[in-house]
Order: C-alpha cells, then sequence, then structure tokens
C-alpha cells in the first residue's frame, strides 16, 4: 500500500502537484499527457480533483487510475460528497477500490446551485465521508483546510471547530486551500496545535501567472492578495511572459521560506500547466533534496 501517510513520515519534505479532468465533454487526453508530463519531475503524489458540483467526477477516477497504475506515481484521488447521493459515494468507493487508489481527499465540495441542500440521500459534511471512508478500510485519507478561514464560517474558531471534527473522525493530513501571505500559514499552524491538531499540513502554493485568473480565483475562494502580490500584478498584469516569470519567482520565493521554517509539505496547483512545474521544480531542486 502506498499511503500518502507513510510517505510524510519517510521523507523530510514532500512536494506533490494538484491537476483538474477537463471540463465535460473535453478530450481526456491532454489531462493525461499533463500527468505524464508532471511525473517526470517524481513528485511525491499527483493529486486529481472532482470538479465544482462534481460536474468532471466521473474522469477523476479514471486520470488517477492512470496516474497510479500506469505512471507509477501515488495518486490522490478527491472525492466531494455533497453533489452525490450515499450511493454513488459508495460505488465510487468501490471503483478506488478496484483501481488500487488508496489515498483520498474527503471535501464536501461544493453546494449545486440547483439543487436543494442538504439532500437527504447524500452527506451534509466532509467529515460524514471521513467516517464512511474508515469504514470502507484500507484508505489514507487527507482533507482540506482553510488558513484564512472557509468562506462560509463566520470565523476563523469556528472553522477550526469544524476541522477538529474531521481529524477526530480520521483524517490523515490536511492541504491547504491557497496562500500567498506565509505569515497567515503560520498563524494558522498555531492555533492548529493550540485546538490539539498535530496531523501533518501540506501548504497549498498557487503560482500567479495570469492576473485576470488569480483575481476570480480569490474572489472564489475567499483567500486573500497581500502588497507584494499586488505590486506585481499592478507591474505586469498586461505583459504575460513578465507576468508568468513574475508569479513563479514568488512561488518559489514562498516555498524557501515555507521549508526554511520547518514546513515539511508543499502542494502545488499547477492548474495543469506542467511548465510551470518544471520552473518551480528547478529551482528549488537542491533544496528539497533529503
Amino acid at each position: 500500500m502506498n499511503y500518502i501517510s507513510d510517505i510524510i513520515k519517510s521523507k523530510e519534505i514532500t512536494v506533490s502537484f494538484e491537476i483538474f479532468p477537463p471540463k465535460p465533454q473535453a478530450p481526456l487526453e491532454p489531462v493525461m499527457d499533463t500527468a505524464k508530463e508532471l511525473s517526470k519531475y517524481m513528485p511525491d503524489y499527483i493529486s486529481v480533483t472532482y470538479g465544482a458540483g462534481g460536474g468532471t467526477s466521473a474522469n477523476t477516477v479514471k486520470i488517477a487510475s492512470y496516474v497510479q497504475n500506469e505512471l507509477n506515481t501515488t495518486a490522490l484521488s478527491h472525492l466531494s460528497c455533497v453533489s452525490s447521493t450515499k450511493d454513488e459515494i459508495a460505488k465510487t468507493i468501490e471503483e478506488l477500490k478496484a483501481q488500487n487508489i488508496n489515498n483520498v481527499l474527503a471535501l464536501r465540495g461544493d453546494i449545486p446551485a440547483d439543487s436543494d441542500f442538504p439532500n437527504p440521500g447524500s452527506y451534509k459534511y466532509a467529515y460524514q465521508l471521513v467516517e464512511e471512508l474508515k469504514k470502507a478500510g484500507n484508505f489514507c485519507i487527507g482533507a482540506a483546510c482553510y488558513p484564512e478561514g472557509h468562506p462560509e464560517s463566520s470565523c476563523k474558531n469556528e472553522d477550526i471547530e469544524h476541522l477538529k471534527q474531521k481529524v477526530d473522525c480520521g483524517c490523515d493530513f490536511l492541504i491547504t486551500q491557497l496562500f500567498f501571505d506565509n505569515s497567515v500559514l503560520y498563524g494558522f499552524l498555531y492555533n492548529l496545535l493550540k485546538k490539539g491538531i498535530e496531523i501533518p499540513v501540506m501548504a497549498g502554493i498557487m503560482p500567479v501567472t495570469n492576473a485576470k485568473q488569480i483575481k476570480r480565483i480569490t474572489k472564489l475562494s475567499g483567500a486573500s492578495l497581500n502588497s507584494e502580490l499586488n505590486s506585481i500584478l499592478d507591474k505586469f498584469a498586461e505583459k504575460p511572459e513578465a507576468m508568468k516569470q513574475a508569479g513563479i519567482a514568488y512561488a518559489v520565493n514562498q516555498i524557501v521560506d515555507l521549508i526554511a521554517n520547518g514546513v515539511k509539505g508543499i502542494h502545488i496547483y499547477t492548474m495543469n500547466k506542467p511548465d510551470i512545474a518544471a520552473e518551480i521544480m528547478r529551482s528549488i531542486s537542491s533544496i528539497i533534496k533529503d
């Protein structure tokens, strides 16, 4: 069994990538090619997202299986519960087992705009999915966490209480939402320890290479932009190549600072762009060596 929890224990620093399935009706091959390219950089695992509202979920297991069984890279399959019935979740869990995928990121997911919430036939919260995965057995379970608080939480303390519930139900590790100010993460980690949350936390890093895209993403996620990054956006937003280079440099600086301050897991949101991940990996190659 290639559990991510075991990989974390065995290495001083882990680096992982995240990719997402294509839009419905779009071909699968470009994403498979992206995964193949990313696997060349020897990530500790590649996570495959479930899609907003479960819209691309049908391909998640296919891509994760390709990563796991064809590329021989540990796959982390996202599983979002709110947009699926309990029977559908049970079927997906069996599919994951059949494909030798034993690492799952358990998520509530986005609430579908065209349905009642909660649906009587679905799980309402991520901790319920964690419990179901624990009962199913043989899974290493990750969960999401939010350094600046979940957009739906009334305060950060409430958000951490909900996170502790997931951890107490059996989560093995956490992956953070994207953030751009490392001091926000350090404060968050301190608050987790105060609440008795001691499982490994992977820092989610998104390279800012497109000004319009990042403004849209931060609006959806609630992540804030600090003055340094705003200055970069103001200066290079209309210069695509300069913006790309500056965004990669900013992400590299973030990662170097995180590792220097004891963070042991880096999770890169690649936005399905292997060239950007490659630049980052080249810049930190000696830093992440055991």
